[in-house]
Parts: structure tokens; C-alpha cells; sequence
């Protein structure tokens, strides 16, 4: 899950407080950063320094950075991307999303912090994880407390961004709001005790997160694993492999092969989440450690898969993306998770509609940022890549735009 948002919405102070109350933290770490906190003034950043590591991120009380943690729940285990809101940021949001299933949108609904974060970013995000294929959204109203849990106000603010998101392109069986207060931890893992917030008998936010069930990861879908690492794990298993199993499931003594080599290995035996296990299913995160392969045939960005259903290997591809800086035919790097290829924009195809998709503008020479087009992109070698891939395009250290493979 991606967790997105302004500047100052409490994103981090609210996935602070989910990860705390969910036994993800020690309360010996939580008290240190209290303590710190307090020393400068600033005790509600305690519960964000949780996910702010980097000491200015601390100082400063902004996300700069993706931080990612993981918790877990009795039903399901949750990687959580806390990314940045502010402006200068936005590409590494976007790495982040390219790896969500749904998203958690952090609104401040304190009076008037409401309607400049709307103005800001948070249109640009909501659009953004839309673009790269995000489908479920859920909407935390945050700070609830500032307005005494003011029915009026969240339903104001649930109607003005359930309308905007619907124009994002959002289903409405896709969004939900959830009024909380992420300093005191209201509704995020317990119910609000609040007499003032009795009126809300909806889930709290971990019960929506859980009913989110991730995709349902393609299961009958043939195997599918990008390589995050290649590493040596001892005399007993020469080469392992990680990575997140993205398709298909697989066992131990299956037969696999890698691409682009297009050579074959045997698993030997296969840990998920550090755990020896004899199968692992999509969704999850993998060690596999292989026999009958050399390692100079892995690298990380490959992919691995069966014989019998070997994913494509492609030099050029066409995308949808969202553009966030001008496109013209012009030199890229693609990236995708930890793949990335020097590559070009050779054809813009077409300016497309936001909502519908259906194309506006044959060719255009040029297309200016937050606009939605489909181009041709060739790359400098061979890459296993298919559609619907979201792939990132970036050029001279910025992110240029992000979408979808056709």
C-alpha cells in the first residue's frame, strides 16, 4: 500500500501510529523518539520519526524519501510505502506507487488545511497512483480531533474528493473515507472513544486495510518473479535469488527459467519472508535458492518464469503514461522495480482523454506535464518486459512520466 497526500497532512504521524499499535515498533524506540521529539519542541513528530530515518527529515518534519516498513495483522501482512508529499519529492513517489496495491490519501480536515492541501498535492497524487494503476483508494480524514469530530466536515470533505477521485478515474465501490486522528489513534486500530465521534460506525483503518484483500495476485496467471537480488548464501546453496513473486505460484524441485538469458535452473528450496517453506503464490516475497545455474546467467531486473510460458523479450514497447515534465521524442531511462535501460521516446502516438482514455490528439509534437499519451518507447537492448507492466520513464534525474505498457 502507498500512503499519499500534502505536505503536513500526518501521513507519517498516522502510519507511525498504525505501525506502533500494531507491535511493528518497540515502545522502547517509541519513548526515545518521544523524548527527542519533545527536546525540540515538536512532540507529535515522534510517532512520524517511526518512518522518518534521515536526520533531516527529522528537523525539517518532512518526508523526503520513500520509507518502507512492513506490520502485519491476524489476517494479512502489509508492506506500507509512506511517500513524500511535497513537491520536489514526486519521483520518488512514484517509485513508490509502481509497487502499491491500493493507496491510503491522508487529508488534514483541520479548517482551512483542507482546502490548500487540495489545491496542492493532493490532486496531483490521487492522479498519479490512478495513472500507474492503482484501483482502490482509501481515504484516512485525518486530524479529526482539530474539528471535534465534526460530522459535517468529513461528510463535506468525503463528497468534495469522492467527486474529484470519481473524475480521476476511481470506481466508487473503490473508494472509502474514514474519519481518524493519527497523533491520538483514533479509528486507525481502535474505535474512537470520543462521545463526539460516535456517529461514525463504520471500520476503523486497519479493518478496511484488511479488507482489501490485495489483488487477488494473479494465482492462475503463469510464474512471474522479477530478481530484486542476487546474492550467495553459503556452501550449501551456492545462489539465491529474492524478489516478489508477481505471477503464478511455484514449489521446490520446480524446474524455472530466466530471462533474458533463457537459461534454466532448479529450485532447491524456497523461504518466504525468511521462512523455509515448500511453495510460495503470488504476492508474496521470495528466497529462491538454486542449483544448476551460474550466476553470471542472474542479474537483478530479470525475470523469471516457465518454459512452457516464457515472458517476451522486447526492445521497443508502447505505453499510456502520465507525463510530469514535457515529452518529445527524446533519451530516457526506463525503470521498472529494479530493471533499468538506457532507452528513447521514438513516437508520440497520441494525447489522450483523462477520463476516457480515447485519444484527443494524433501525434503531437509535444506534450506538456499532466497530460495523459500513449508513446513508443525503443530501448538499447533486450529487456523481459509485457503488458500491463508500470514502468517509469525518467530523464537526467528527473521522473518524466509513468504508466502503463500496451
Amino acid at each position: 500500500m502507498i500512503c499519499i497526500g500534502h505536505v503536513d497532512a500526518g501521513k507519517s504521524t498516522l502510519m507511525g501510529r498504525l505501525l506502533a499499535d500494531q507491535g511493528a515498533i518497540d515502545q522502547r524506540t517509541l519513548e526515545k523518539y518521544r523524548k527527542e521529539a519533545e527536546k525540540i519542541g515538536k512532540g507529535s513528530f515522534a510517532l512520524a520519526w517511526v518512518l522518518d530515518q534521515g536526520s533531516e527529515e527529522r528537523a525539517r518534519g518532512v518526508t523526503i524519501d520513500i520509507a518502507t516498513n512492513k506490520f502485519e495483522t491476524e489476517k494479512t501482512a502489509f508492506t506500507i510505502v509512506d511517500a513524500p508529499g511535497h513537491r520536489d519529492f514526486v519521483p520518488n513517489m512514484i517509485a513508490g506507487a509502481s509497487q502499491a496495491d491500493f493507496a491510503v490519501l491522508v487529508i488534514d480536515s483541520s479548517v482551512g488545511k483542507f482546502e490548500s492541501g487540495l489545491k496542492g498535492q493532493t490532486k496531483e497524487h490521487a492522479l498519479l497512483v490512478r495513472s500507474i494503476g492503482v484501483q482502490k483508494i482509501i481515504v484516512a480524514v485525518n486530524k479529526m480531533d482539530s474539528v471535534q469530530w465534526d460530522k459535517e466536515r468529513f461528510v463535506e470533505i468525503e463528497q468534495q474528493i469522492s467527486s474529484f477521485l470519481m473524475t480521476a478515474g476511481f470506481q466508487e465501490k473503490n473508494i472509502s473515507f474514514i474519519p481518524c486522528s493519527g497523533v491520538l489513534g483514533d479509528n486507525i486500530t481502535r474505535r474512537s472513544e470520543e462521545a463526539n465521534a460516535s456517529w461514525y460506525t463504520g471500520r476503523t483503518l486497519i479493518e478496511e486495510l484488511e479488507t482489501s484483500e490485495p489483488y487477488t495476485h494473479a494465482l492462475d496467471k503463469p510464474l512471474r518473479m522479477t530478481i530484486g537480488d542476487v546474492f550467495r548464501g553459503g556452501v550449501q546453496n551456492p545462489i539465491s535469488i529474492s524478489g516478489r513473486l508477481d505471477a503464478g505460484s511455484l514449489q521446490t524441485g520446480d524446474q524455472i527459467l530466466t530471462m533474458p538469458s533463457g537459461e534454466k535452473a532448479l529450485i532447491r528450496s524456497v523461504e518466504v519472508d525468511s521462512e523455509p517453506s515448500d511453495w510460495a503464490v503470488a504476492g508474496q516475497n521470495v528466497v529462491l535458492n538454486l542449483a544448476n545455474i551460474d550466476p553470471v546467467h542472474l542479474r537483478s531486473g530479470d525475470v523469471v518464469c516457465r518454459a512452457s510460458s516464457p515472458i517476451p523479450v522486447i526492445t521497443t514497447f508502447t505505453a499510456k503514461v502520465l507525463a510530469f515534465e514535457h515529452l518529445m521524442p527524446m533519451p530516457v531511462d526506463v525503470h521498472r522495480g529494479r530493471l533499468h535501460v538506457p532507452a528513447r521516446i521514438s513516437k508520440m502516438v497520441a494525447s489522450l482523454d483523462k477520463a476516457s482514455g480515447l485519444p484527443i490528439k494524433k501525434r503531437p509534437k509535444i506534450v506538456s506535464p499532466g497530460t495523459v499519451a500513449r508513446v513508443v518507447v525503443e530501448m538499447d537492448q533486450a529487456v523481459p518486459l509485457e503488458a500491463p507492466t508500470r514502468v517509469v520513464l525518467r530523464s537526467g534525474g528527473t521522473t518524466v512520466a509513468a504508466g502503463l505498457l500496451e
